[in-house]
């Protein structure tokens, strides 16, 4: 017997036990950093609030930190939940990110990485540094970025290199 994990009510319980609900959090994050934020300063405030006691219950119980000045185009993509992610308060993330577990994007002086769009970052992989990923990469898991990458390609390895370029 299978659990469908679509059924609204399986996805209120585990939202409810994590403490994190995709979809409001992100919504939440967006009014709260926002300079165009119609909202109140009252109810950003309390959103404020909501978004930190998600991001410190996911600290304790998962070692996630997404950092508060992250810039995301948009929300991304976690296939594993956000178990381990750290993420740089200086990163920037573009559109159609998929971040695995246990990822790490650092700052280096005070810079962090610029991702591109459409990249697949895999469990494990390390970003250090103010390094510039191109769009349409896909990073192996495990693997160390220290220098740039153009777009449309697969790196790997430690440190990381161009495994195969691939075709827009």
């Amino acid at each position: 017997m299978g659990i469908n994990i679509e059924n609204p009510i399986i996805t209120t319980v585990k939202n409810m036990i994590q403490h994190y609900d995709h979809e409001k959090y992100w919504k939440m994050r967006e009014e709260v950093i926002s300079q165009k934020s119609k909202k109140s300063k009252l109810v950003r405030l309390s959103y404020l609030f909501r978004i930190k006691r998600m991001d410190a219950f996911n600290n304790a119980s998962m070692g996630t930190d997404l950092g508060f000045g992250a810039h995301f185009e948009e929300p991304p993509i976690f296939p594993h939940g956000m178990n381990g992610i750290i993420i740089s308060h200086y990163a920037k993330i573009g559109k159609g990110s998929q971040i695995s577990q246990q990822v790490t994007i650092t700052v280096d002086f005070g810079k962090s990485a610029k991702i591109g769009d459409n990249v697949s970052i895999g469990a494990g992989a390390k970003i250090i540094g103010g390094v510039t990923i191109g769009d349409n990469v896909v990073i192996g898991a495990n693997a160390v970025v220290t220098k740039d990458f153009p777009d449309n390609c697969i790196i790997a390895g430690v440190p990381a290199k161009i495994i195969k370029r691939i075709e827009p």
